[in-house]
């Protein structure tokens, strides 16, 4: 089922396909809005299933219902964050346990939209990941100190059952939903 959320921001530049984690905002929303660019976008916390995707303008009711059907064969889910991981000293996330639905949400769509491979083919098979910060708006420091605090309240238990493709771009407040994808 395709919900239809706002139409695609005027000044959209860029596009993703996100699965939110609703369950982690309680968790690390106030890490993400002071250690994570994306959290003043707004972005909500979420694992990313296809990043960048098509450009904003691509966007009709035709490209929706493809995406719709790449997902309607993946089931809702349910995970766990229990573990603090690092990409070098730049990026400190939670990791999603288990890691494979994520995956496959990632396979699914990019096999339908095989002109858009994630993280612009930069990575093989890439890492299904919830970021909390990263060194493009904190330091080090912060960083460790927050994956030190986080270690020590998780894990998060989560039940994924939407995927959203959202539109944005690099400035805040301009990153909207555009289509909320209900997975059966």
């Amino acid at each position: 089922m395709v919900e239809a959320g706002p139409q695609t921001p005027a000044r959209a530049t860029r596009t993703a396909i996100i699965a939110p984690v609703p369950a982690a905002e309680a968790l690390v929303g106030d890490y993400r809005r002071a250690l994570d660019h994306t959290a003043a976008w707004p972005v909500p916390a979420h694992v990313t299933v296809l990043y960048p995707f098509v450009p904003p303008e691509q966007i009709t009711q035709n490209l929706l219902d493809d995406v719709r059907t790449s997902l309607a064969p993946l089931p809702a889910f349910t995970c766990r964050f229990s573990g603090v991981a690092w990409f070098g000293q730049e990026v400190m996330w939670l990791a999603p346990e288990p890691d494979a639905p994520f995956r496959e949400l990632t396979r699914s769509v990019w096999a339908g939209f095989p002109g858009c491979p994630p993280y612009r083919g930069a990575h093989r098979d890439p890492t299904p990941h919830l970021t909390v910060g990263s060194t493009h708006l904190a330091d080090v420091a912060d960083l460790r100190r927050a994956a030190l605090e986080l270690r020590a309240k998780l894990p998060v238990h989560a039940r994924i059952d939407s995927v959203r493709l959202i539109a944005g771009g690099g400035t805040p407040g301009s990153w909207r939903t555009v289509a909320e994808f209900r997975l059966r």
